[in-house]
């Protein structure tokens, strides 16, 4: 995600400022895929995605490469609304457990930090299906990228 032009608090940029809508605005894959971001904070970051035939495999269940999407999307909201005024991120690693198919209704994908550091900030995001059972779980660790384009120190 780009650097913002935000006010800056103690740290991380003004979260006012950076609703849901404009940070998935940001993200065209995501929203072309139907994610939708429901909560966008520097603790805690919430989307989903409902099942649909276009982002299912074999068997009618949601494929790993749109829960990994998700996953991944949610996670780098967390990640960038971490970030130091003028920087911006990128993943430079994702690993997914999958632990059970969804067939039907909605995954819900909570994303909260695990690490942020000047250099990287590592997310953990889970995916939990409408009965709330965790449906599969992904750490993602984002490297902090300055304006220059390269990592902080």
């Amino acid at each position: 995600m780009p650097p913002s032009e935000t006010s800056e608090t103690s740290e991380t940029f003004e979260t006012a400022a950076l609703s849901p809508a404009i940070l998935l605005a940001a993200m065209p894959f995501a929203a072309q895929l139907g994610i939708e971001l429901h909560e966008a904070a520097p603790d805690r970051a919430v989307g989903s995605l409902a099942w649909s035939p276009e982002v299912c495999t074999a068997g009618g269940v949601i494929h790993g490469g749109a829960l990994m999407a998700l996953a991944d999307s949610v996670g780098a909201v967390c990640a960038y609304l971490n970030l130091p005024q003028g920087a911006g991120t990128s993943t430079v690693e994702s690993k997914t457990n999958f632990l059970r198919g969804v067939a039907s209704g909605r995954v819900h994908a909570t994303a909260r930090p695990l690490h942020v550091g000047g250099t990287l900030i590592v997310v953990q995001t889970d995916l939990r299906d409408d009965k709330d059972r965790l449906v599969g779980q992904t750490t993602q660790t984002q490297i902090v990228l300055t304006a220059k384009g390269g990592a902080t120190s």
